[in-house]
């Protein structure tokens, strides 16, 4: 396993070419002839629309003159690989359970690694033809159900299966050493080492002490986690009693930085309002979540009878609370930042008001939108539209953002943090949307 991790570039070259060594997927010319390439998962079957990833030219907001890619029954929620080289689809249909893989340099299918049962979260953490899957219900025989199970993209095959309990969310590091693993009904940290597990079956987090798996303990509902830049730190978000902490003993909702070091050490919590989701921005953590407690609408003007809050958060040797801002409810797991440094925040199950396709008087949804450029500012836009923000996709060289909200794609004008003028309607229902160019 280890020495197949290890095989250069050219070796898995070799294979099936499904991963650029070292360079970035517009390096070749594609079919389509574009350099500035969105797809949109879209999973609904109708008399004038199938389900794919349907392109879109990134540059003028237009579809794409290229037929969809297919990428199973209903593709949903994605993951692309640092290069760009390799997207890996989720297909959430019934009993699918099945990761689609696209070489994005070909614009075509190249087959399916199927999963022993859902999965919520997936990475291709380094170049390689390797990914993760975290899956929950998976069977661990003699312990409880959850793992991480290993996918061979060029086989097309599970190569691994590392035991995690209740494995809901898995986050790498820049090289693929370590991998996180979230349960969400956990109050512990599951640090993985990929590369040592034994195939077909590791028991990992399941038997203690391992040499696969460092079990952390310490935290309330730990839900995510973000890398410092060196490595050597890592920033802790506690979910705490949105999602069934018990928020004793000084924990609850907040931040944890963990010191990966032998053995790991976790310092004091710091309390937040709500943290389900963050984004890093060189040395401050903007982290949203909604609070059992301190969930009030107060200093908005709206029918909705609890908000969330973002958090603005000074990385420093101890991390500070320097602002606090009401959002929108409901459980935050997209966030994203546009080239002119907007903050788009999105979630799920939120409280909707009016309809946005018969607007009278408020219309709010899933999604705001913090200007990070202002200071001390205090205020979000909360943009009238309705339904769950999936999918969040920004650009280096262009002022907008795209965002698909209520299963429509809804492109952002980030200097007016609006709508711009030109949108590009979805026949279907989009889920997803990942930009495979570097632009």
């Amino acid at each position: 396993m280890k020495r197949a991790l290890l095989a250069s570039c050219g070796l898995i070259g070799l294979s099936l070419s499904l991963i650029s060594c070292g360079s970035s997927s517009s390096s070749i010319q594609p079919p389509s002839r574009l350099s500035t390439r969105v797809l949109v998962s879209q999973g609904v079957s109708s008399p004038t629309a199938s389900p794919g990833l349907l392109m879109v030219n990134g540059a003028k907001d237009t579809p794409a003159r290229v037929s969809e890619i297919r990428a199973g029954t209903s593709p949903s929620f994605m993951a692309l690989s640092p290069t760009k080289a390799t997207l890996l689809v989720y297909d959430s249909s019934n009993n699918s359970n099945s990761v689609q893989v696209v070489n994005t340099r070909t614009e075509s299918s190249t087959g399916k690694v199927q999963l022993t049962g859902p999965s919520s979260s997936m990475v291709i953490p380094v170049t390689t033809s390797i990914g993760y899957a975290a899956v929950a219900s998976a069977q661990m025989t003699g312990f409880s159900p959850g793992a991480i199970e290993v996918m061979n993209l060029s086989s097309g095959a599970i190569s691994t299966i590392i035991g995690v309990p209740n494995a809901q969310t898995v986050v790498a590091n820049a090289n693929g050493s370590q991998l996180l693993v979230f349960s969400h009904d956990l109050d512990t940290v599951s640090m993985v080492s990929p590369l040592l597990a034994a195939p077909p079956v590791d028991t990992g987090c399941d038997l203690q002490p391992s040499t696969t798996c460092t079990v952390v303990n310490g935290f309330d509902r730990p839900v995510y986690g973000f890398f410092a830049s060196d490595g050597s730190t890592v920033y802790i978000l506690n979910c705490g009693q949105e999602c069934g902490g018990t928020g004793t003993a000084g924990k609850g909702a907040s931040i944890q930085v963990l010191h990966l070091t032998s053995p790991p050490t976790v310092d004091s919590p710091v309390p937040l309002d709500g943290a389900t989701m963050g984004f890093l921005s060189g040395s401050t953590l903007y982290v949203a979540g909604t609070s059992a407690s301190n969930n009030s609408c107060a200093g908005q003007t709206t029918a909705a009878t609890t908000c969330g809050r973002l958090t603005v958060v000074a990385l420093a040797s101890t991390p500070t609370v320097t602002g606090t801002v009401v959002i929108p409810d409901g459980y935050h797991d997209h966030m994203d930042m546009s080239s002119n440094r907007q903050l788009f925040i999105g979630s799920h199950s939120c409280t909707d008001i009016g309809n946005v396709n018969n607007p009278s008087g408020e219309v709010r949804g899933c999604l705001a939108i913090f200007d990070t450029t202002k200071a001390g500012n205090t205020t979000a836009v909360i943009p009238p539209d309705n339904g769950d923000v999936t999918g969040l996709q920004s650009f280096q060289t262009r002022s907008v953002e795209y965002v698909v909200e209520g299963g429509n794609l809804r492109i952002y004008d980030t200097t007016k943090d609006v709508l711009q003028k030109k949108q590009l309607t979805i026949t279907g229902k989009a889920f997803d949307v990942k930009a495979i160019d570097f632009f």
